[in-house]
């Protein structure tokens, strides 16, 4: 979701063409060795240090990158498995969680990588403010020691590295919130650093932790993973194969990842890149591609050949601001709920790329199936229905005056008064997004209720969301599958456990729902929250989760729009080939960067058509 062009004009295609990098003559690279990815950096690299708040490509930005610094283990969001890297998780209880390390791993200066690498890593984020500190809200502990694994056939490590090993512990008993589930997120989030490297830094610039994180980290920094950095400017950024990778051997039976580079050109908006993969000078991309499949004669391919054309992964959501006085009744936010077309939003608004719509921020399908309940659904959802819309409007105590032609005028209170406009905010430039709020505020309209779209910067829309200056506002809670999911998502619009007032910053619930301090205070809500987590028997976790998603539906503090895939994932073949897909499932619909996909690189194969 990014500035995409509606017009292209001739001077900028052309540009597009020499920006994009893929040309053997601009940047040098065979192309019958060299992964072109797109999508997933937007804007010059300024920093590669994992410690900075948002740093460029292949490190941070475009999501859970796995190449250069490797997390303990990886979640595949596919089969919803953990999967082993650096460790295994072993030992799993609500107290603690232990992972088994992998002795072969290494660092790509040949060092051991180490339980105590984990351990600095962590407590780094206790000691200081970095983007996964809130991890310690659920821990108390980390502690290392040995074990023998000869006999556990379930570890995986390679045949000459069995025997003691080292185990590193994460223990939860008496946090400040006990969530398995959040550790579970950070073991397959959180990249672990080279201890060796970052301490001694940190010892030079005197601890100053500012300072550290203001490295720029460009220039072959030590890693673990199968990629280093090799070239970067203001056009592309090029990361090339470790041949003396550790996995190579102790994960990959001696294998070497298919492609040599990886190249990310750096190009204006979604509208470049898709010109670039039509044209097959990037090979996959995580761009925003509107009808798809009047591409497919480009070669042009997604998850699935027909529609919805992609797997979803999250639910781009309508938070509503439950302190201000016109959102502040359940009717206003159910009337808001009943007036928009969903199917409209669908197909007009993302292309059809979404199975219709449910009540509820659970997925009908994939791991999150089983938590869904279409009756619960039936019962206490909304769905499009204008008169209903009409009639919840009335209940909150609402008029709608209108035009003699029609056209809706303004609302009123219950005094008269009139009401003020509500706004819609949302990202400029983000195009499917747009398209979603001009849908919305349209249905609004025909349906008496007074509201217009805020497009607005990206800093604005940012920086607008934890403070909670906004009417309602176009966001999606938990936009990556997870070991957290779908806890993460209910929890994201609806926990008031760190809750302040409109102008303090609140980095969860940004609509403000369930004032702790309101006479309308619901504690099942925090209740049901708190508890998900630690609960083992999975007949009451499902009842939990119905309970949670039924309190949402009655109260509506958010509105679910559509589905939407983690991310936009689009592929040709001409000269990669074996990419993931739904008759293919060799791994997540992902960019092979990002999380268990990367395991993807090393099944690629080149169609020799580049050579």
């Amino acid at each position: 979701m990014r500035k995409m062009c509606l017009i292209l004009s001739l001077s900028v295609l052309a540009l597009a063409m020499v920006s994009c990098g893929t040309d053997d003559r601009s940047f040098g690279y065979p192309r019958e060795e060299t992964l072109y990815v797109g999508g997933l950096q937007w804007g010059s690299p300024t920093t590669f240090n994992p410690l900075a708040w948002w740093s460029a490509f292949p490190i941070m930005e475009g999501g859970n990158n796995t190449v250069t610094y490797e997390p303990l283990v990886l979640f595949n969001s596919f089969t919803s498995e953990m999967e082993p890297l650096l460790g295994t998780i072993y030992e799993e209880s609500n107290e603690y969680i232990s992972v088994i390390m992998n002795s072969a791993a290494r660092w790509s200066d040949n060092r051991p990588l180490t339980a105590e690498d984990v351990k600095y890593t962590y407590e780094l984020a206790r000691d200081n403010s970095v983007l996964y500190s809130g991890v310690w809200e659920h821990l108390t502990d980390i502690t290392i020691d040995t074990v023998n694994v000869d006999t556990l056939a379930d570890i995986v490590l390679p045949d000459d590295h069995y025997g003691q090993h080292e185990r590193i512990t994460f223990h939860m008993e008496g946090a400040a919130q006990q969530n398995p589930l959040a550790v579970y997120g950070a073991l397959q989030s959180v990249r672990i650093l080279p201890k060796h490297f970052f301490a001694e830094k940190l010892e030079e610039l005197d601890g100053d932790f500012e300072a550290l994180r203001s490295l720029t980290l460009g220039d072959s920094p030590i890693i673990s993973g199968p990629y280093q950095i090799h070239n970067y400017t203001n056009e592309r950024i090029i990361l090339k194969r470790r041949d003396d990778y550790w996995g190579n051997d102790a994960l990959f039976a001696g294998e070497e990842p298919g492609p040599r580079y990886i190249l990310h050109p750096i190009l204006e908006g979604n509208s470049h890149f898709n010109l670039a993969l039509q044209q097959g000078r990037i090979d996959v991309t995580s761009t925003y591609l509107p009808r798809v499949w009047t591409r497919r004669d480009m070669g042009v391919q997604t998850w699935y050949e027909e529609q919805p054309y992609y797997m979803a992964g999250s639910i781009p959501t309508l938070v509503l601001n439950t302190e201000h006085e016109e959102l502040s009744s359940k009717y206003m936010r159910r009337a808001i709920a009943s007036a928009i077309n969903y199917e409209d939003v669908r197909d007009l608004a993302i292309s059809g790329y979404s199975e219709d719509i449910q009540p509820g921020l659970i997925l009908p399908f994939g791991n999150e199936k089983q938590y869904f309940s279409a009756e619960d659904a039936e019962k206490y959802g909304t769905s499009f229905d204008k008169e209903k819309a009409r009639s919840y409007l009335e209940k909150a105590g609402y008029t709608s005056v209108w035009h003699d032609d029609g056209r809706l005028s303004h609302m009123e209170n219950e005094d008269g008064e009139p009401v003020r406009s509500l706004r819609i905010m949302c990202p400029s430039g983000w195009t499917d997004w747009e398209a979603i709020v001009r849908i919305v505020v349209r249905d609004l309209r025909r349906a008496g209720i007074d509201a217009y779209q805020d497009f607005v910067d990206q800093g604005v829309y940012r920086e607008s969301q934890p403070v909670g200056r906004f009417d309602m506002i176009l966001f999606t809670p938990a936009p990556e599958l997870s070991p957290t999911t779908p806890l993460s998502r209910l929890e994201g619009v609806m926990s008031s456990q760190f809750w302040a007032p409109i102008g303090d910053r609140m980095e969860e619930n940004y609509g403000r729902y369930n004032n702790p301090e309101s006479d309308t205070y619901n504690p099942a809500v925090d209740s049901l929250i708190k508890n998900i987590p630690l609960i083992t028997n999975q007949d009451s976790l499902v009842d939990a989760y119905r309970k949670l998603n039924r309190i949402f539906m009655k109260d509506q503090p958010a509105i679910p729009l559509a589905y939407r895939p983690e991310q936009y994932y689009q592929f040709t073949e001409a000269v990669w080939e074996n990419f993931p897909h739904a008759d293919n499932p060799v791994g997540p619909q992902l960019v092979p960067t990002i999380g268990a996909a990367r395991n993807v690189l090393w099944k690629l194969r080149s169609t020799e058509k580049g050579e």
